[in-house]
């Protein structure tokens, strides 16, 4: 194994492994149309898809409209988001992102970065997320997991921002596979390389991650 990796570069022995364990990576939110989309990963922020896919569907189904959402009582959108965490803020951009698509989109997500970015709770990572899954435009977004993955790995360097781990990444992976590596990276991150007690046995990629060689030191 340690032969034919040194064989191969950093990244080819990386993409190998991701496609050997996600080889048709989903995104785990849960949606039926643009803006439920949009919103729940607004919602993801500093939570989980599980958690943010605890809520919507009991959002989705008592407003099912962005009408009705924008219509909606704060303090039962408060409630009904209370779980997911940061609730408050959460709950004024769920009113104000149906109102503005309501308003000024007729009722469809725009699709241009500057547009997207205008509204509340929504950054570039929502974006790059959001453009990704729903009109499959080559994207990376950087959360906490792959920013965690990417460092352990030696595609970025530990003081490197959001914006230069993606550029960085961008520049690794082909443009046609940035969708699926982000995916991929969200996913090892998860359920693999995660921040407290990474599944390192059986890795193979502990001969280039630095969190494993950090172990040994």
């Amino acid at each position: 194994m340690i032969g034919l990796m040194m064989k191969m570069t950093r990244v080819e022995i990386i993409e190998n492994y991701l496609d050997h364990l996600f080889k048709d990576p989903k995104c785990e939110l849960n949606y039926n149309n643009d803006y439920e989309l949009l919103i729940a990963i607004v919602l993801s922020a500093q939570s989980t898809d599980k958690r943010v896919n605890s809520v919507t569907p009991i959002l989705f189904e008592k407003y099912n409209s962005l009408e009705k959402l924008m219509m909606a009582d704060l303090c039962d959108l408060e409630e009904i988001l209370r779980p997911i965490g940061s609730y408050h803020k959460k709950a004024l951009y769920v009113k104000e992102i149906a109102k503005i698509l309501v308003l000024y989109y007729n009722s469809n997500v725009p699709i241009k970065r500057k547009q997207l970015e205008s509204m509340p709770g929504v950054g570039r990572k929502t974006v790059n997320v959001f453009l990704s899954e729903f009109y499959n435009i080559p994207a990376i977004a950087v959360d906490t997991h792959v920013e965690r993955v990417s460092k352990r790995l030696g595609l970025a360097k530990e003081d490197d921002n959001v914006r230069k781990l993606e550029e960085k990444l961008k520049r690794a992976f082909k443009r046609e596979d940035w969708g699926k590596r982000h995916l991929q990276l969200v996913l090892f991150g998860r359920y693999y390389c995660k921040a407290i007690k990474p599944n390192c046995n059986g890795c193979r990629l502990k001969e280039i991650c630095k969190y494993d060689k950090k172990k040994l030191d």
